[in-house]
């Protein structure tokens, strides 16, 4: 058995591997890691990512997220929203955006990984899961970057602050707003009560 037959058999269908992954199953690393992706049992998914392709009947089924932000950041404490995702706040925002943003605690910046988008900001907390008080923070935390128009929904926060529940959303403010956003929720919980 050569070397690159091997390499290929300790290899998982679905997994992402780092560079520094492959290295540990193979003493020429980047000839091995070139056969591969020449041959296709590896795919390039990013800046020395790989992914050992999983397939079904369909095709090749992309990379899990979620293996392929561990493997990106080499962590697995980060939080994973969208924009399109405060439409769910019934806000009247209605544009969709073709990008992830991922909050974690080492990466700045967007990058491509496995035919996706992703806006990594790096903040020294963020929950473990996305609550509506948190959408509603992180909301007007990125106003400025949304194609919305912003007076229209900041009065359309307003009217909804009420229907929420204060003390959540005033720690979800506490916790991970901005100075002027932290301003904005407060005195809105204060005019609401």
């Amino acid at each position: 058995m050569n070397a690159l037959e091997n390499v290929k058999k300790k290899l998982k269908p679905g997994q992402v591997y780092r560079r520094a992954d492959l290295e540990k199953l193979s003493r020429s690393v980047d000839r091995d890691v070139a056969g591969l992706v020449s041959e296709g049992t590896l795919v390039k998914v990013g800046s020395g990512l790989y992914q050992c392709p999983q397939r079904s009947r369909f095709g090749v089924l992309p990379a899990n997220t979620d293996k392929l932000l561990t493997s990106f950041l080499k962590d697995d404490d980060y939080l994973v929203t969208s924009p399109n995702d405060y439409n769910a706040l019934g806000l009247g925002t209605t544009q969709l955006y073709n990008y992830q943003i991922v909050y974690n605690h080492k990466r700045h910046g967007r990058f491509e990984l496995g035919g996706q988008l992703f806006e990594f900001h790096r903040k020294p907390r963020f929950p473990k899961k996305v609550t509506v008080e948190f959408l509603l923070v992180d909301l007007v935390n990125n106003l400025n970057q949304l194609a919305e128009d912003r007076d229209a929904v900041l009065a359309r926060v307003r009217a909804k602050v009420p229907e929420m529940d204060a003390k959540r959303l005033s720690a979800a403010a506490n916790n991970y707003a901005k100075v002027a956003t932290r301003k904005f929720v407060e005195e809105a919980i204060a005019s609401a009560h």
